[in-house]
């Protein structure tokens, strides 16, 4: 075989380590992104906070005490001179270092300089002021089983009512139904406690009484109906329609949501005005009474972007806040030497070099994303002056051909990143959506068909709501073609339910 040599020519893209670290940081959050940010300054030496307002506190202060020095030398004459020349510095209130003793007292008591009034041994109306309002705090963000341990810990009950109370709460899951059959809370009982005596059947239905008579009202039912008359039974009698209600949801509760108004109005020999009342006092009941309790936080979103309209124009601006500033420590930078292979120094350039990467890539973030955000405001103009109906088919596509880039980059661009409107904070992705062919010959955003879909349901007979046929020719006759599949996918995907679950009483 014949050995040669042989030159070809090709591209290459060659993934460095800048070019992943800027993709990297591009499609983070910015809570993600100050996180991002905090471990870099924790382990780069050569970084610091660039924090300008404080900053320009110190380039304040700094000016303000250069006037006042300057007006002290030039103003006040001290010694007679006029010159201030002889100003004596006891005289200006600085000490001197004959006022400095030489040993300074580090040994001072605690007591003497921190006031210990919120300590056990303080004032004990203070303290439970203190440690009551933090027990608000943390009851209305604990758990369901936290709430009714507490309850159960307040009723006087036996060693094995207090047992078979914790199996019950222990069966109760996080809406507030019990789970488990009184069965299975007996033998989980006479399991795990070592008694006398097994556990019967009634002393735990006595025992579930107690704790469905707990709050939440209606905890500890096995179904909806039970929930619901639990709720009942905790109103005052003289509630208005409280026995009609009572009885629709013990007997009649499957065909009220099955809308058969005029079965229900027939057995109960009632108009339909009382059974309008029935329903709206039954409305007012909370089918998952443990719903409120839970240990999820609250999810806060930070926009990116801000858009507002000035003189006639959209303005696209980053917010500041969700902008990291940081900069090169220049003291640490002064000391790196040029002629110096040392380890240390060595070290001090490496760090120098990542530094500057970090900073540009934070900036390159930022470009990028003033620039995707102003690309999608110039092509959704009509959504943020009329609404979702006016939204326009946008794709990714679309965008990356405007501004010369990869889908893939607007795809991490406008991933988790959010736009402060007018209308509200949406997603950037939220702006992007499928198109459907209009008679026309011009294409509908699906957005748009939706906001379209929910108006007319809004807008529909409450005895009479539109099927998903009737939808589709209504939209049909304003040129958007859609079947009544997509009708359906599109209600559902709203969360609206079919017709014959929105029918009330007109």
């Amino acid at each position: 075989m014949k050995q040669s040599l042989q030159l070809k020519l090709g591209q290459q893209l060659t993934m460095t380590p800048q070019l992943q670290q800027a993709i990297r940081l591009l499609q983070l959050s910015s809570m993600e992104l100050e996180l991002e940010v905090q471990q870099v300054l924790d382990s780069n030496m050569m970084l610091e906070p660039d924090d300008e307002e404080e900053r320009e506190i110190l380039d304040f202060n700094a000016e303000g005490v250069a006037a006042k020095s300057t007006e002290n030398s030039e103003g006040t004459d001290y010694d007679g001179t006029g010159d201030g020349a002889g100003d004596a510095p006891e005289e200006l209130g600085v000490p001197t270092a004959e006022d400095i003793p030489e040993d300074l007292p580090v040994d001072s008591d605690w007591d003497e300089i921190f006031d210990n009034t919120l300590s056990a041994s303080g004032p004990a109306g203070a303290q439970d002021d203190a440690s009551g309002e933090f027990d608000n705090v943390r009851g209305s963000s604990g758990s369901l089983r936290e709430h009714l341990l507490w309850q159960v810990n307040l009723l006087q009950l036996t060693d094995v009512d207090r047992a078979i109370a914790i199996a019950i709460v222990d069966a109760i899951n996080d809406h507030g139904y019990l789970e488990a059959s009184l069965d299975e809370i007996r033998e989980a009982v006479n399991a795990a406690e070592e008694l006398h005596e097994a556990v019967e059947l009634d002393e735990v239905a006595a025992v579930l009484k107690q704790i469905q008579a707990l709050e939440p009202a209606g905890v500890g039912g096995r179904d909806l109906k039970e929930v619901l008359l639990l709720q009942f039974r905790q109103l005052a009698a003289d509630t208005p329609d409280l026995a009609i209600a009572y009885r629709v949801c013990e007997d009649y509760l499957d065909a009220l949501g099955a809308r058969e108004y005029a079965m229900i109005m027939r057995r109960l020999k009632i108009d339909q005005e009382t059974l309008k009342r029935v329903i709206a006092l039954i409305q007012k009941l909370n089918p998952r009474p443990g719903s409120q309790y839970g240990d999820e936080p609250a999810e806060y979103l930070v926009p990116d972007v801000f858009v507002r309209k000035l003189r006639g124009r959209w303005k696209v601006e980053l917010n500041p806040d969700a902008v990291p500033h940081v900069r090169i420590n220049p003291y640490y930078a002064s000391m790196i030497r040029r002629a110096d292979n040392s380890a240390g120094n060595s070290s001090l350039k490496t760090h120098l070099q990542e530094a500057k990467w970090f900073i540009k890539s934070l900036q390159s973030r930022s470009e990028t994303l003033l620039k995707v955000a102003t690309a999608i405001v110039e092509r959704q103009k009509a959504f943020l002056e009329h609404g979702e109906e006016a939204m326009k088919p946008l794709v990714l596509h679309d965008i990356a051909e405007a501004l010369g880039m990869h889908e893939s980059t607007i795809s991490r661009v406008t991933s988790r990143k959010y736009m402060h409107t007018p209308r509200g904070i949406f997603e950037l992705k939220y702006y992007f959506s499928s198109h459907v062919s209009t008679s026309m010959g011009g294409e509908a955003s699906s957005t748009a068909i939706r906001a379209v879909i929910r108006k007319l349901i809004a807008a529909e007979h409450n005895d009479k709501p539109l099927s998903d046929s009737k939808i589709a020719t209504i939209l049909s006759k304003q040129g958007i073609n859609v079947a009544r599949r997509t009708v359906a996918k599109y209600r559902e995907a709203m969360q609206i339910p079919p017709s014959n679950e929105r029918k009330r009483l007109a």
